[in-house]
């Protein structure tokens, strides 16, 4: 009875990470289901781990593991068994996604090709990160140690976040800075990252116009004629077509 109502409930999560892929892949719209089951390795992998997380917490030995290794060896996304993972994720294209085993992971969570999802040390114990629901996280992000990622955050590509994430907020940048995204509430799955907010070209703005105020400053009191000031412009302007389609 135990192994009947696990795999009713792989069976459950598995029609959930389907929808999901349809709904949030632009090139999952109009497939079948089928097809999705057959080449979308996201869900591969998601599959694959339900079973083996099934397995894993009934303590059956070694054959969870097993499972973890033949999935990764086929879609390139390792999932430890241990691992927990909530209902409708999606995982695009997949390719080097690592999810340690002590990761917690909520409903709707969208990642990308290259996540990290990894423990800092040594330690033992919660060492890898927990996200809540409705995070996106970019491609090439890493995410290391026992945080938080709150309810409708987005990671930005190639960001590494250390320090727990507020919820609605964007982090960007090595180490990852938490920014607000101006005018929207950053909810849902959405890949412009484009046009996220760059704090260290912002820091770097202010310092110049500092900068400018000081060379006035010290020009009136010497007696000495204003110079023209050079206009300050943007490291990265906010341009181009938006890569979600929005």
């Amino acid at each position: 009875m135990v192994g009947l109502r696990a795999l009713r409930r792989v069976a459950s999560e598995l029609r959930c990470d389907v929808a999901a892929a349809r709904n949030r892949d632009p090139a999952a719209k109009g497939v079948s289901t089928v097809e999705i089951l057959a080449a979308w390795p996201g869900v591969h992998a998601l599959l694959a781990h339900r079973v083996a997380h099934a397995l894993h917490g009934a303590g059956v030995p070694v054959l969870p593991r097993v499972i973890a290794y033949v999935s990764r060896s086929a879609t390139g996304i390792e999932i430890h068994p241990a691992a927990r993972v909530g209902r409708a994720p999606f995982i695009d294209h997949g390719m080097g996604v690592v999810i340690g085993e002590t990761a917690e992971i909520a409903e709707n969570v969208t990642m990308y090709q290259g996540v990290t999802l990894g423990g800092t040390g040594f330690a033992t114990g919660k060492r890898h990160p927990t996200v809540e629901a409705n995070v996106t996280i970019g491609s090439g992000a890493k995410l290391l140690g026992p945080i938080r990622i709150g309810h409708g955050a987005k990671i930005g590509a190639n960001a590494v976040v250390i320090h727990d994430v507020p919820a609605n907020s964007t982090v960007v940048g090595n180490p990852g800075h938490p920014v607000r995204v101006e005018g929207r509430r950053p909810e849902g799955p959405d890949a412009d990252w484009v046009h996220l907010p760059d704090p260290i070209a912002d820091a770097i703005k202010t310092l110049s116009a500092r900068i400018a105020e000081l060379e006035r400053e010290v020009g009136d009191l010497r007696g000495r004629e204003r110079r023209v000031e050079a206009e300050i412009v943007a490291l990265r302007p906010a341009q181009g077509p938006n890569p979600a389609g929005g």
